[in-house]
């Protein structure tokens, strides 16, 4: 009963705002954002201090700016994730155009898994929404259990319904190992702040500590890995390019294997600054000796 008390008006606010208008909901979430500030601001507050870690030839005030957006971004991304789990699909139609599609069929031709290597971009979870209504089957989700069970129970029915069961982060690798055998599209974002099995590699000039691990998913699975670029456009409406896999990519070094993802996912970043998830301590693992940012 306590649990529904909480998630029945979440459901009702999410299939409101899920059927919204696309103009509506990007100014709903801005203004959400704004007023929100002061609830927001320990999140500004680190994502002001990763903009100007990264974006140290901006001057003052634009770094401010972007940091303003990058807020206003996560706050619409939260909104698109609605979207994502709750829209129906006609909703979604015209809303996205998918460059490199045929990557991912060929490789499902072949009978291979594919694991899109992306990044934390805020309109993620919308993208893979998007990329399996034009695939017309479903991309499966890794992700981290949320931490109220009741809270957890809702956010998996509602990711069921469109992506199918969520690959858990916390039970290790095998579940996603088994979803790529299977042949199966799979999302994952390997670009958070890692304590565990990573290494050290440039990310917008700071080192930052990366997970090692996804080459050998790769080589296990046999599946293939596809960077994924996400990209809300000034228009509303969403950019997704699916790049072929990189030549020689697992190469055997872990750590030129991660500055490679890296390399790549500074690119894709640069594209939008914005609309990457800059509120997360992305460089909160130091190097030894190194002082930390936070």
């Amino acid at each position: 009963m306590r649990c529904r008390l909480l998630t029945a008006p979440l459901q009702a606010t999410a299939a409101l705002v899920a059927r919204l208008p696309q103009r509506a909901l990007l100014a709903l979430g801005r203004a959400l954002a704004w007023l929100g500030r002061p609830l927001l601001r320990s999140r500004r507050r680190i994502a002001a201090i990763n903009v100007a870690l990264c974006f140290p030839a901006l001057e003052a005030k634009a770094q401010r700016r972007l940091a303003d957006a990058t807020v206003a971004d996560t706050v619409v991304g939260a909104l698109e994730m609605l979207r994502a789990w709750h829209a129906p699909a006609g909703r979604l139609r015209g809303l996205a155009e998918v460059e490199g599609l045929e990557h991912v069929k060929a490789a499902l031709a072949a009978g291979r898994g594919v694991l899109l290597l992306t990044g934390h971009f805020t309109s993620y979870e919308l993208a893979l929404r998007l990329l399996g209504e034009a695939l017309g089957r479903p991309v499966r989700l890794v992700a981290r259990d949320h931490n109220h069970a009741c809270l957890q129970a809702w956010i998996e029915a509602s990711r069921r319904r469109v992506s199918g069961p969520t690959l858990p982060k916390k039970r290790g690798r095998e579940p996603l190992l088994a979803a790529l055998r299977a042949g199966e599209v799979v999302g994952y974002l390997a670009d958070q702040d890692f304590s565990y099995r990573h290494v050290f590699v440039p990310f917008f000039g700071v080192p930052a500590a990366t997970l090692a691990g996804v080459p050998g998913l790769v080589q296990a699975s046999g599946a293939i890995a596809l960077p994924l670029q996400v990209r809300r456009g000034e228009d509303g409406r969403y950019r997704l390019r699916i790049e072929p896999a990189w030549p020689d990519w697992p190469s055997g070094d872990e750590g030129r294997d991660a500055a490679r993802y890296l390399a790549w996912l500074e690119a894709a970043v640069r594209d939008a600054p914005s609309q990457y998830l800059w509120v997360h301590r992305r460089f909160k693992t130091r190097p030894p000796g190194e002082p930390p940012l936070y």
